[in-house]
């Protein structure tokens, strides 16, 4: 399990980069499905851009004839007499208006006219009708009257798209080009209409529909289709765009689809633009327009009461050349909508909109490639962050993510200011937020996780600096065994038996606890690891589970720690050995250093198991610890350990035999540290004891190595009568000598 649980952390990365990319795809999918809130959140940000950056009216010549409250007030309730209409359409008529649309629909005969009068009196029966219907059959028909004026100046009718209406549909006024495959399957359908009547229709430039389309959850219209398909494949534009064609005095519309000869296509059949006079107008792939208001400006209206009332001179400036646009604000009339700018306006503002747009040739845009764009800014995103996160942590990575965003967030708004494209960043930066959040939260966990097994597991072996470094890389323990090159110490306490003999148990724990602790300390300090206690002995590592650099070095201080503490322990008679009734005298305790490959890792079973080394140089280490009583000094390293350390006070002791080894090893004497190696003594005691070793080497006789012992023990700067004793040769040494 312990293993297990290690190979999934030290592979963290890889457990978020497959977790980023399962969430990546499960927010492609959604993405692609494209619910309503997501739809919401992208349009509310293009709304956003438009606030920031509105389209700049150009003064476009377009004119709203509005019939407001203060007209309603002088004229009367809508509807007005249709003689009051032609008076109207007349008045621009005569200043040079190029054309007139309305955003009404007429589609009853007018019932306060002649005609209607007497319709009304054959309805209700009155006996003095006939006396009355050559009086006002000489006076004209207010539709007739209507009619007539609509000849005199190029008129655009609307309709309505009403699926229950038994009125059928508008004969289509203007012909069209298809460049690509028929897009009407593309189109908004139109089943039935409610419509003009046939002698305004007939006399009428063009018709369109002056349906918005349906606005937005919000109740915003931001974007207005601009060709509707019937049931029999005939297309119809839209008020607005019908009144543009009149104006340009075009007949012709001429819609591309993405199946045309040049057009990139992803196999999707989609409308990509449409062509009026000379203007190309980009569109959705159901041919809408995407709308780029400009703020509602007071001046683009006029009150119909004004245009009664003004004079030419006032009026002709605003009229002359303009395409009048006849639409209302009045409350009343509740046709009143809201644009992306948060202004609510009369519908005729929307028709406004589109044909300023067309001709200022400004447009939003959102091409075919956006939903991949955006995608793939999210996964761009995402994927840098995730790599980044188990390496850096989450500050960092929320800077990176932070930058990443704002670049994002930068280019969508330079697409949207300086090309018109729509380019959602929302959506990216809070999947790929989210996504951070989740899984930083998750490798907060894991972290916590490693540090709570860490902490269980080495607490009692390392010091409280070098866990914490552990916590903080816990990649970098290796569970189930490792090799790796170490160094290993035994330290042993000389003659315990005596002492556990005279002591009671609990003064013998006593005691080894008040010896054993200072000690532990002195090895954690310089960062190795306490391995086991073995009754009186200590068992301890470098170099696992964490790298130590200079490993060797760092044991043998800590070796040289131990001998000082336990000096210090002795003088003061830390223990009461020499004051109490035993009389035990001074501890002593040998060491034994070795450097070598070891395998590390947790030793034992699935429930229970320690973090231990073993090996070939472990055993070495116990041996040479033992040697410590033959060689007569307390700190014995060998030739690996030595080579590590040779800037410090050693002194070889010779080539002894191990037990359990077949060849003797060389092992060194630990006298001191580097400062004690750079005196003037030490150099000269190392000069004198290469010659002692030389003379061993050469079995000189017993008075030239006492000779060379008393040399050495002349300069030696501390006490080493101990250890030059086993240099003096056995009596069969001494024999073969002589011989």
């Amino acid at each position: 399990m312990g293993k297990t649980l290690f190979n999934l952390l030290r592979n963290r990365h890889v457990f978020v980069l497959g977790l980023t990319l399962i969430l990546l795809f499960g927010a492609r999918e959604l993405r692609l499905s494209d619910p309503p809130f997501i739809a919401s959140l992208r349009w509310i940000t293009f709304d956003t851009y438009q606030r920031f950056k509105p389209r700049e009216a150009l003064g476009q010549p377009i004119r709203i004839i509005d019939i407001d409250e203060k007209s309603i007030a002088q004229l009367g309730q809508w509807p007005w007499p249709r003689t009051q209409i032609a008076k109207l359409l007349e008045r621009i008529q005569n200043l040079g208006a190029a054309c007139a649309a309305f955003d009404m629909v007429f589609s009853e005969p007018d019932r306060t006219g002649p005609a209607g009068f007497l319709r009304e009196l054959e309805e209700r029966g009155w006996p003095g009708r006939d006396e009355i219907k050559p009086l006002l059959s000489g006076i004209p028909d207010n539709d007739a009257v209507f009619v007539q004026s609509m000849a005199g100046l190029p008129t655009i009718l609307g309709f309505f798209n009403e699926p229950r209406s038994a009125m059928g549909l508008p004969d289509a006024k203007a012909a069209y080009v298809v460049l690509g495959e028929d897009p009407t399957p593309l189109l908004d359908p139109i089943r039935g209409s409610v419509m003009s009547l046939p002698p305004y229709q007939a006399v009428a430039e063009g018709s369109g529909t002056i349906s918005l389309g349906q606005a937005d959850s919000d109740g915003v219209v931001r974007q207005v289709p601009m060709f509707i398909a019937g049931t029999n494949g005939e297309i119809y534009p839209a008020l607005a765009l019908e009144t543009l064609r009149v104006a340009l005095g075009d007949k012709t519309f001429v819609l591309k689809t993405s199946e045309a000869s040049g057009e990139f296509s992803a196999g999707t059949l989609a409308m990509t633009e449409f062509k009026v006079g000379e203007f190309q107008v980009p569109v959705t792939a159901n041919g809408h327009l995407l709308i780029y208001y400009s703020r509602n400006d007071p001046s683009l209206y006029l009150s119909a009461r004004d245009l009664l009332n003004l004079s030419d001179e006032e009026l002709a400036p605003l009229i002359e050349g303009h395409i009048i646009l006849f639409g209302s604000s009045a409350a009343g009339l509740r046709d009143i909508r809201l644009t992306a700018l948060g202004e609510s306006v009369p519908g005729v503002f929307m028709h406004h909109q589109i044909i300023d747009q067309i001709l200022s040739n400004t447009f939003l845009n959102r091409p075919d490639w956006a939903t991949g764009a955006e995608i793939a800014a999210l996964f761009i995103v995402t994927l840098i962050i995730g790599a980044i996160l188990p390496s850096t942590g989450a500050i960092p990575s929320a800077a990176v993510g932070a930058v990443l965003s704002a670049a994002v967030s930068g280019g969508s708004w330079f697409a949207f200011s300086s090309y018109g494209l729509l380019l959602d960043p929302v959506f990216p930066m809070l999947v790929s937020g989210l996504i951070f959040l989740l899984t930083t939260i998750l490798m907060f966990a894991f972290a916590e996780r490693e540090k709570r097994f860490v902490r269980r597991a080495f607490q009692r072996y390392l010091a409280p600096d070098l866990l914490r470094k552990l916590e903080e890389q816990p990649h970098t323990l290796r569970l189930g065994g490792e090799i790796r090159d170490m160094t290993m110490m035994f330290m042993d306490v000389r003659g315990f038996t005596p002492i556990s003999e005279k002591l009671p148990p609990e003064e013998v724990v006593a005691f080894l606890n008040r010896l054993l602790s200072p000690l532990s300390e002195c090895i954690q300090k310089r960062e190795g690891a306490i391995d086991k206690y073995i009754g009186d002995s200590i068992m301890a590592f470098w170099n696992a589970p964490l790298d130590v650099a200079d490993h060797p070095v760092k044991a043998a201080h800590a070796a040289l720690d131990m001998i000082k503490i336990v000096k210090e322990l002795n003088d003061r008679d830390a223990f009461g050995f020499k004051s109490g009734p035993h009389k035990l005298g001074d501890i002593r305790i040998g060491i034994g250093l070795n450097s070598g490959p070891g395998c590390v890792g947790n030793m034992g079973s699935s429930s229970r198991f320690n973090y231990s080394v073993i090996g070939d140089a472990v055993n070495v280490a116990s041996r040479v610890e033992t040697a410590c009583k033959q060689v007569g000094w307390p700190i014995l390293l060998t030739q690996t350990t030595a080579t590590a350390c040779k800037a410090m006070a050693l002194l070889e002791a010779g080539s002894i035999t191990l037990k359990g080894k077949a060849q003797p090893a060389t092992l060194y004497a630990l006298v001191g540290d580097e400062t004690l190696a750079r005196t003037k003594e030490w150099q000269a005691l190392e000069r004198l004891h290469r010659e002692l070793i030389e003379g061993r080497t050469r079995v000189a006789s017993r008075a030239e190595i006492e000779r060379l012992v008393n040399a050495c023990l002349a300069v030696a700067p501390v006490d080493l009568s101990a250890f030059y004793d086993s240099f003096m040769p056995s009596p069969i040494i001494e024999e073969l000598a002589g011989e």
